[in-house]
């Protein structure tokens, strides 16, 4: 199969353990890139955010952000493709992770709505942002982000807990008697809500009637459980090494980790470069 079009995840798999792309990661895009095939980023960040880590191939591209919610070029911003969170089930999924405690954070396009923490987490909370999110990030902390929702669109919505998994099952459970949403992980301590329909996978397929590619001309790279819809689409959904035994068992290739250049030895191997 000749493939036409490279999509990948961004954390845990095109990006090493410093939230950088590896070195050989951006030597084997390059050389895909020469060879005509396009590439596009597929993560659950900010669109911002994951849109600076492709400055080096210099391309105007579609980039896949929040999960799927939104597709935009990354050289003109055009809007390829939006699906928000209507204020009414935010304000609904709010409630539920007031009531358990829980700390959350509200994605809009290029802006991330956090739960007012104390100061000494607050600044913790920035530190660990400043390795995911460059300048151009807003980051709002507030008592009451209710009002916030109603003032942006929001793409997505996490919820962390790094100690207590009950506690994020038990706020699964609760999520899942919410309709019209879809409910993932990118991660061993999140919860990550988007609206029905948003996935990687559909986002994917939006993507590549826009580009007037087929589907098995499609070459997938991801890690986790929101990766899952994009990998089965793809005519070859590959998987890291880094990923879970139940991830990789979906996927049609298992690769190297993402701090072993997995994805540029999957570009090597499928597309004979």
């Amino acid at each position: 199969m000749e493939y036409k079009l490279i999509v990948s995840d961004m954390d845990g798999t095109l990006l090493g353990d410093n939230h950088k792309i590896t070195k050989e990661n951006k030597i084997a895009l390059s050389k895909a890139l020469k060879k005509g095939v396009k590439i596009v980023p597929a993560s659950g960040r900010i669109y911002n955010s994951a849109r600076e880590h492709f400055d080096f191939l210099d391309i105007n591209t579609p980039l896949i952000a929040c999960n799927g919610a939104i597709i935009k070029e990354t050289k003109t911003n055009k809007l390829i493709y939006k699906n928000s969170i209507p204020n009414d089930i935010c304000l609904k999924i709010i409630d539920i992770f007031e009531k358990n405690k829980i700390y959350y954070q509200l994605y809009s396009e290029n802006t991330m709505l956090c739960k007012n923490l104390s100061r000494e987490d607050q600044k913790k909370t920035q530190d660990r942002l400043k390795n995911f999110f460059n300048d151009e990030i807003n980051v709002h902390f507030g008592d009451d982000l209710k009002e916030e929702v109603l003032n942006h669109q929001i793409l997505k919505i996490i919820a962390i807990d790094d100690n207590d998994r009950d506690k994020l099952n038990n706020v699964k459970n609760e999520l899942n008697k919410i309709e019209d949403i879809e409910i993932t992980s990118s991660w061993f301590n999140n919860i990550e809500i988007m609206h029905k329909g948003v996935n990687k996978g559909e986002a994917l397929k939006e993507l590549v009637k826009y580009l007037g590619i087929d589907r098995k001309e499609v070459i997938a790279f991801g890690d986790n459980y929101n990766d899952l819809d994009m990998l089965k689409f793809a005519g070859m959904g590959v998987v890291m090494g880094n990923a879970d035994k139940a991830v990789k068992e979906q996927g049609d290739y298992v690769t190297s980790t993402n701090t072993e250049d997995g994805v540029a030895k999957a570009i090597y191997r499928f597309l004979g470069i």
